[in-house]
């Protein structure tokens, strides 16, 4: 197996032993890249000129990550892949890329995504949208999906993506890798650009379930320069890695499990939930009664949070600025049309116009409050059912990778691909993604676990158990 298709703790073994060294595994890296990277397209754009340190400190990871083109990175051209901010450069870091560059890490480049992070399939980015690299035909998944491209793709070692709605890890899960959502909080948004400030989260997509609990610790912690960030102990998440799952109790939700589940994820997941039985772990059927109105209260919240992150992209602070053709009484509000015309794409100016109108006068009410009360009714479930259970375990989505172009026209499809993880962002609690079989066209399907909040441990240790039982993870893309 090549370096750049090891996972991270394999090739800082390797480093610490004198075997390979950091900018061995950045060449293997870039070769991939050269070789692949015109059938994936992972990569809004590279960072080159890298200076790599071969000297191994004890707290260093020196691995090559790709980062999500909505992060900044000081001096870096920054986009979220859109047209509007082409050409801006962040005048500092995010929190989560100074942690990075305090362990070394070398920055491969940005990885493309849906634009301004709205969509599920990586086909919205003004750049063209990224392929799946078990089949080139198919989509990624998104917003991430870049991110878990590369990974999978072995152009990059790990990720770095940021999950609203699922956006890590429906990607994670189409793409046949490891992705988790942290707990709000658990992980500083300093730095990334919003798309809806109470759901975001940055999170880490891997190889495997010991790349990602080796990536947490990295990049989460209490940051004061984040408002939502929440100052606890920081516990060391590969502490959890364990095998043995006797007696942890998992919920199986009767609402995941309906009409429209493609079978053979159906079939997937519910192997997987035997397997974790045989593992000797409690499994018992729940409720979360809510689950039906969590597509249509997440649309409503994010999209008006949007409209409201968005407003500051005029032309006049950040990227493009359009200068219409013809002036007429306000030339300066016509710029502002003009750009925002020009540099939004479609999907934005859904998103941004069905944002403004849930918060306009006379609808705010009927709309966006109602939505906030039915969001606390989905997360009261979600901590009814951990008083009895350890962690939920559900699909991750409802079908496997669908064909690129499939779905773009009909916005309601696109939406319903997120089904299974918008719950966990409208409740603020950590969720994963790890693979748990292929389908028969071998696209991977992937299995969903959450757990009460701030309770990351378990999840790394329910799917630590899981993949150390199983071999998916170990499949590797040949392009």
């Amino acid at each position: 197996m090549k370096l750049n298709e090891l996972t991270a703790h394999e090739i800082l073994d390797l480093i610490k032993a004198g075997k390979e060294t950091p900018a061995a595994v950045y060449k293997s890296v870039k070769e991939q890249i050269s070789k692949t990277e015109g059938k994936v397209h992972a990569y809004a754009r590279l960072i080159d000129n890298q200076e790599i340190d071969n000297k191994l400190r004890v707290d260093s990871c020196p691995i090559p990550i790709a980062i999500k083109d909505n992060i900044c990175i000081k001096d870096n051209e920054t986009t979220c892949a859109s047209k509007i901010l082409q050409g801006f450069k962040p005048p500092y870091d995010a929190t989560v890329i100074k942690k990075l560059k305090d362990s070394k890490a070398i920055f491969v480049g940005n990885a493309n995504m849906d634009e301004f992070a709205f969509g599920s399939s990586c086909e919205t980015s003004a750049f063209g949208p990224t392929r799946n690299p078990w089949n080139i035909d198919c989509v990624p998944g998104g917003s991430s999906g870049g991110s878990a491209a590369a990974v999978a793709s072995s152009e990059a070692v790990w990720a770095i993506g940021s999950d609203t709605g699922g956006s890590i890890r429906q990607p994670a899960c189409l793409c046949g890798v490891v992705g988790l959502k942290p707990t709000y909080g658990v992980v500083s948004r300093f730095g990334l650009i919003a798309f809806a400030s109470s759901l975001d989260q940055i999170g880490p997509i891997t190889k495997d379930v010991i790349d990602n609990a080796l990536l947490l610790n990295i990049i989460s912690g209490y940051d004061e320069n984040d408002s939502t960030s929440v100052k606890m102990e920081k516990p060391d998440y590969t502490k959890a890695l364990i095998k043995d799952i006797k007696g942890i109790r998992i919920g199986i939700p009767k609402e995941y499990f309906i009409e429209g589940i493609d079978p053979e994820v159906e079939k997937s997941v519910k192997d997987s939930i035997e397997k974790l039985k045989s593992l000797g772990a409690v499994v018992k059927e729940i409720s979360l009664p809510h689950t039906e109105y969590a597509v249509a209260t997440y649309y409503i919240t994010a999209t008006a949070e949007a409209s409201s992150n968005l407003a500051r992209f005029d032309g006049v602070q950040y990227g493009l600025r359009a200068i219409p053709k013809s002036q007429r009484k306000n030339p300066i509000v016509d710029m502002y049309e003009e750009t925002r015309n020009q540099g939004f794409g479609r999907e934005a100016k859904r998103r941004i116009m069905l944002g403004t109108y849930a918060l306009s006068s006379g609808y705010y009410d009927a709309y966006y409050l109602r939505a906030l009360k039915v969001r606390t009714l989905i997360k009261n479930d979600f901590d009814k059912v951990f008083k009895d259970c350890d962690c939920i375990v559900t699909p991750t989505s409802p079908t496997t990778a669908f064909k690129i172009g499939e779905r773009m026209d009909d916005p309601i499809a696109m939406y319903l691909s997120d089904i299974y993880t918008i719950p966990a962002n409208l409740s603020g609690i950590p969720a994963i993604s790890i693979p748990c079989g292929f389908s028969k066209n071998n696209l991977p399907i992937g299995l969903q676990i959450m757990a009460k909040a701030f309770d990351e441990k378990m999840l790394f240790k329910v799917a630590y158990a899981y993949e150390q039982s199983t071999d998916w993870h170990k499949k590797r893309v040949s392009l």
